[in-house]
């Protein structure tokens, strides 16, 4: 299974205690995939139709507690994405729709239909664990996550933009940053930040998700932490050996054009040394000196040798002092 998937299974089995919670995710599962239906005779049906088993599972597992109602259970295959199972779970019952649809407030007590079911009643989400039921049914119908491993991406698809601005307003009552693309004919909206997805899985009380991900994020962010500190000291360390392949092709020059004789004595002594000792470092070469001199004492002394052999090369005559 995916890391998506995985979290939708806790999801599904993930209860609220409180009636009022329970009906904000009954709510928001409708509001993205459910119907209404009229019989001939005026009575009403709700159906809610997924691929997702985990979404058919909560919702009727949510029926059942909520409203005691048994709903029926149909099972198919799409013949046109892979023969994948479509489920749908139908509340077949006249009474039983209606109670499920007011309790919603998707239906007036004149029961007058919402005219927009993707939008959903403030009053069912007044308060703070509303929200948060809210945010895990409409994450369970109509939401993913990308493998951790890879990247940090949690979205949700929404069908009008009056939808998408409502779950960005509700993300921003917990201090999240969701943003909103356009994607084809839907409204996304998505968190990029993997502090903030983590955020998410904690409000919607996905605990074991939430853990794999923390422990995702220290492993990478350990190995993030390592992988810096080995370029760094790669780089230093060919920075340092860069440095000493000039520093001895310089000396070299000088010994063969001119000989070190004409070199101060510090310098002569210093050019002895580096040859002499080609991977010491410079607090090495420094301590080796009689008397001994500093790093800053002996990479002056190395600039100066340095100089000398670019100014040999370019044919000057005033290299030593």
């Amino acid at each position: 299974m995916s890391f998506s998937s995985d979290v939708k299974e806790e999801l599904s089995r993930q209860i609220s205690t409180a009636r009022h919670c329970q009906i904000a995710e009954i709510a928001a599962i409708l509001s993205v995939c459910g119907h209404i239906s009229i019989s001939p005779e005026d009575a009403y049906q709700v159906t809610v139709q997924t691929e997702n088993i985990s979404v058919a599972r909560k919702y009727f597992t949510l029926l059942k507690k909520t409203f005691n109602i048994e709903a029926e259970i149909r099972i198919r295959k799409n013949i046109y994405l892979k023969k994948s199972d479509v489920y749908r779970v139908q509340v077949n019952n006249h009474e039983d729709t209606v109670r499920v649809l007011q309790a919603a407030k998707f239906m007036s007590p004149s029961l007058e239909i919402a005219e927009d079911l993707s939008k959903m009643n403030h009053l069912v989400i007044q308060k703070d664990c509303c929200k948060r039921a809210f945010l895990r049914g409409t994450f369970l119908a109509a939401g993913s996550i990308s493998d951790p491993e890879k990247s940090y991406h949690l979205e949700i698809v929404c069908s009008t933009k009056e939808r998408a601005l409502q779950i960005q307003s509700i993300l921003r009552d917990f201090e999240l940053d969701g943003r909103i693309i356009n994607r084809k004919k839907n409204q996304v909206v998505y968190l990029k930040e993997g502090s903030q997805i983590v955020e998410l899985l904690g409000l919607m009380e996905a605990g074991i998700s939430l853990m794999n991900l923390e422990n995702i994020r220290i492993r990478k962010e350990i190995s993030n932490n390592v992988n810096r500190k080995v370029n760094c000291e790669t780089a230093n360390i060919t920075k340092t050996v860069s440095a000493a392949v000039k520093q001895i092709e310089d000396i070299r020059y000088i010994e063969t054009h001119i000989g070190f004789s004409q070199l101060s004595k510090g310098l002569e002594e210093m050019a002895v040394l580096r040859l002499q000792h080609q991977d010491a470092t410079l607090k090495e070469l420094g301590e080796m000196l009689s008397p001994p001199v500093g790093k800053s004492g002996v990479n002056h002394r190395l600039r100066k040798l340095s100089s000398i052999a670019e100014e040999l090369r370019g044919n000057k005559e005033d290299y030593y002092d």
